[in-house]
């Protein structure tokens, strides 16, 4: 499950070490992280990575499955959360130690910024491979995050991205060894935490609210459209 520790002034979210797939307790443990370093004071800055094989391999379709009552309301939250990340109050930097997919790419692509390992994980959407249309929601973030014609890639041919090939394409913005990953995140999660966080929210809030609204609304969000 997802743990947050800080070290001065850079809180560090780690996913987990397992496939860390979206499900109603990841999901919430992921948002109480989110809501604990908005509520911090003083400068401050996040840095959300994994350990082991997974950044992030996305939704949790076997919970999906054997809970068809609660899904439209679990995906609703999943939406939140990305709006969240998007908006949120504060830098943020997405340290992509391995695979990041679907959910999980969404989630990596809503922070600030970017680092993957170059040798080892693929960034990837693969909706189109396992029958899944992207929401709208998922669909305007991943277009308001990403180059036009990458997001195209992306999103209609299911491309995956090792790290220097996700940093050409413009999806991180660097791609590090194993070793220096979180050198490099932590190390601009430090330089950009006197970042004032009201300021940057409402920058956010003006660049993406478009995008954050249609997230928000669960009525054009409806599996199965």
């Amino acid at each position: 499950m997802p743990t947050l520790e800080r070290e001065g002034e850079v809180f560090i979210l780690n996913l987990g070490d397992d496939e860390n797939r979206f499900n109603p307790a990841f999901v919430a443990s992921v948002t109480a992280a989110l809501d604990e370093v908005e509520g911090a004071a003083g400068p401050k800055a996040l840095v959300t990575t994994a350990t082991g094989k997974f950044w992030s391999n996305g939704l949790d379709l076997a919970w999906i499955g054997e809970n068809q009552d609660l899904a439209q309301g679990f995906i609703d939250t999943v939406h939140e959360l990305f709006a969240r990340q998007l908006l949120l109050g504060c830098p943020s930097i997405a340290a992509i130690q391995g695979h990041c997919f679907a959910a999980g790419a969404m989630l990596a692509t809503a922070h600030d910024q970017k680092v993957m390992r170059k040798d080892r994980g693929f960034w990837c959407t693969p909706e189109i491979d396992i029958f899944i249309p992207f929401t709208p929601g998922m669909a305007a973030l991943l277009q308001a995050r990403l180059p036009k014609a990458t997001a195209h890639e992306a999103m209609t041919m299911g491309r995956r991205y090792g790290g220097e090939d996700a940093a050409t394409a413009g999806i991180v913005d660097a791609a590090q060894s194993d070793k220096l990953l979180m050198q490099w995140a932590v190390d601009r999660a430090t330089a950009l935490a006197n970042k004032d966080g009201a300021t940057l929210k409402k920058i956010k809030q003006r660049m993406y609210g478009d995008v954050a609204a249609v997230l928000r609304d669960p009525a054009i969000n409806r599996l199965g459209q």
